[in-house]
């Protein structure tokens, strides 16, 4: 059975339904969540689900001892599901394309540090997109930068708020983000 290490910073969604999906696979399962956000909901959520977490400090992940509790667990897969901190250079090079992100946009366009949530949703209501999607990458030492795995569209019609393609990106993300991990563990 493959190990997953999910990575998130903030309500989990993407985390759960990633957890509740291998849960019910024998390709692998969740074994643990990291969070940089103490008062994450994601940490709620793992423990609903009985998976451990592991809090830590920005200064913990750039210090070595978040890779010293990656090491002890050695993942097949590390997935970041909502992870806003750049990731640092010594995990990324102990764990080469074995460390996946997922984008709510289609990347290139509307990548970069600070472009997460709905600060990508208004940019492209505000810039009048006709589609936009999901891209999920390896990580790489750029935000947004490492290699596509995956892309998904979906139409726009330009009524849109951000509020609603972030519905719709969601949607996206729920259905394709598990089975593209899937597809990566087998």
């Amino acid at each position: 059975m493959k190990k997953i290490v999910v990575f998130a910073s903030g309500s989990g969604t993407n985390a759960e339904n990633i957890i509740k999906y291998f849960a019910l696979s024998e390709i692998g399962s969740v074994v643990a969540v990291f969070t940089n956000n103490a008062s994450a909901k994601v940490i709620e959520r793992a423990k609903n689900n009985r998976i451990p977490t592991e809090v830590f400090s920005k200064e913990g992940l750039f210090e070595g001892k978040v890779l010293q509790k990656i090491n002890e667990i050695k993942p097949d897969l590390i997935v970041l599901a909502g992870f806003l901190l750049k990731f640092p250079q010594d995990i990324i090079a102990s764990y080469p394309n074995k460390i996946i992100n997922i984008h709510p946009a289609l990347l290139p366009k509307y990548g970069g540090k600070g472009m997460y949530g709905m600060n990508v949703h208004r940019a492209i209501v505000e810039n009048k997109e006709k589609e936009t999607g999901i891209t999920i990458h390896y990580v790489n030492e750029n935000y947004d930068e490492g290699g596509v795995v995956f892309q998904k569209e979906v139409a726009l019609t330009g009524s849109e708020t951000p509020e609603g393609v972030a519905e719709k990106i969601h949607e996206l993300e729920q259905e394709f983000f598990p089975q593209v991990i899937a597809g990566l563990l087998e």
